[in-house]
């Protein structure tokens, strides 16, 4: 049995009345877990994705279902190691009890890359969305003020307390449901089969454009392990956690692919490709006038914010697990009103130059180049958490596993290990070479805050 020091139950400091959060902090239950791991899904990934993957034709419903199956593996996985360890941290927790220091660090430097360049991402969408209210597209400079307001409101909303934060996730995940029902649903009755378009558009192999349109539909799956992350602020982890991931997701990818299938089947495939808003056409086209798509954008927007909600979280809870480990800088464990505020702050203030670079480079596709990073830095953590599973199955930590159930649960971490490993394939050698570089600037900090501990132990 491999023995990082660390306990392997929630530790007692974690809880928001050692910190003196008082009533700001509370911890979610069920519901508001669940709605965390849908709001996170949920966000702009499902209101823009269509158009970024009509490119490769129609195959990309296929690729969406390959998706969701291994969306739905990863799922479980998480809810089986959340059950083991109910810490906050997620795959970070998971890679260092089963590999050490190093393992959870590149776990928790690359989930957290993932996370303030998937905010990003996700303001860049809301942008696409607002210029249906606001047409700001002819201005790089109001362009980049809109995506960067869509970024700092959710950071104040966390500032202000984890309270608050799950008061926004709930209110976001109700009402942008209204619209997403209305296309999955109403689509399907002016669903055009003409609209279509081929079903293998970039004239890759079928398998190279299964994979590479997946690489880039994983951003609308990112969120699978929300509530693991955040399981030190959810009420009764051990049950509530493994609940709310697999119901977040699976009802998160049935919502998907019944959106994707109508608004491939509303909008024609020469428009969709050109498409910032994707949803606002295919409901002006099942509608007519502009009216129909109006009230979407501003239902697209609400999702979004939500969505960025909850990543801005997110973005800070794996780097204060780290730091106070002592694998992050000592200041990403400030935390006020059960919110770790440095690491808000240092999140949103990235993804805010992230943007900006984007933007003012005069890159044509700012959506698919952002997506494009996550999808690397997505596959790290799940790769070492899903690695983290076998071996505690293997090796019998923790709780023993025997029997069916060891062979079901067998079964399910090798599938979301091979389904990792194919992303990771499918991401590009463009993607791989970029996230390989942020893990090279990781190691160099781990090389640097390693020193520190060992300097420390050995005047203690």
């Amino acid at each position: 049995m491999h023995d990082t020091g660390t306990d392997p139950q929630p530790a007692p400091a974690d809880s928001p009345a050692r910190h003196g959060d008082g009533k700001h902090a509370r911890r979610f239950g069920l519901p508001i877990a669940t709605c965390l791991v849908m709001g996170n899904i949920i966000g702009g990934g499902i209101f823009l994705l269509p158009a970024s993957v009509a490119p490769y034709g129609t195959i990309a419903l296929v690729a969406f279902g390959v998706l969701t199956v291994g969306a739905i593996a990863l799922a479980l996985v998480f809810g089986r190691l959340a059950n083991r360890h109910p810490q906050t941290g997620g795959p970070y927790v998971y890679a260092r009890e089963a590999f050490g220091d190093f393992a959870g660090f590149l776990a928790a430097w690359s989930y957290w890359i993932t996370t303030w360049v998937s905010n990003a991402a996700l303001a860049v969408a809301a942008v696409g969305y607002l210029d249906v209210l606001l047409p700001i597209h002819g201005s790089t400079f109001w362009t980049i003020v809109a995506a960067l307001t869509c970024q700092w409101l959710p950071a104040l909303a966390n500032l202000a307390g984890t309270r608050y934060v799950g008061a926004v996730q709930l209110v976001s995940t109700v009402l942008k449901f209204a619209p997403l029902l209305l296309v999955a649903v109403g689509g399907l009755f002016f669903f055009q089969s003409d609209n279509l378009g081929p079903f293998r558009a970039s004239g890759d192999s079928a398998m190279g454009a299964i994979s590479a349109s997946a690489a880039i539909l994983l951003f609308s799956y990112l969120g699978v392990e929300s509530a693991s992350v955040s399981a030190g602020e959810v009420r009764d982890p051990e049950r509530n956690v493994g609940r709310a991931t697999v119901l977040g997701t699976g009802l998160a990818a049935l919502l998907y692919l019944l959106c994707t299938v109508a608004v491939f089947g509303t909008v024609a495939h020469d428009d969709l490709v050109n498409s910032t808003a994707p949803f606002s056409d295919a409901v002006n086209a099942m509608f007519g006038g502009t009216w129909g798509g109006t009230a979407v954008a501003v239902a697209a927007l609400v999702s979004m914010v939500g969505a960025l909600n909850g990543w801005t979280l997110l973005s800070a809870q794996t780097p204060y697990a780290a730091a106070k480990d002592g694998l992050f800088p000592k200041a990403f464990e400030r935390k006020r009103r059960g919110v770790p505020t440095f690491g808000v702050l240092v999140a949103v203030s990235l993804a805010s130059l992230l943007t900006i670079y984007n933007y003012t480079a005069g890159s044509a596709a700012v959506f698919n180049t952002l997506v494009l990073v996550t999808t690397f830095t997505a596959t790290v953590p799940y790769l070492l958490a899903t690695a983290a599973q076998i071996y505690f199955l293997l090796s019998g930590q923790g709780e023993r596993v025997r029997g069916s159930r060891l062979v079901r649960d067998m079964v399910l971490a090798l599938a979301a290990f091979g389904f990792s490993m194919w992303l990771v394939g499918g991401a590009g050698y463009a993607a791989v070479y970029q996230g390989v570089l942020f893990l090279f600037v990781g190691v160099l900090v781990y090389a640097w805050m390693a020193a520190r501990k060992q300097r420390a132990d050995a005047s203690a």
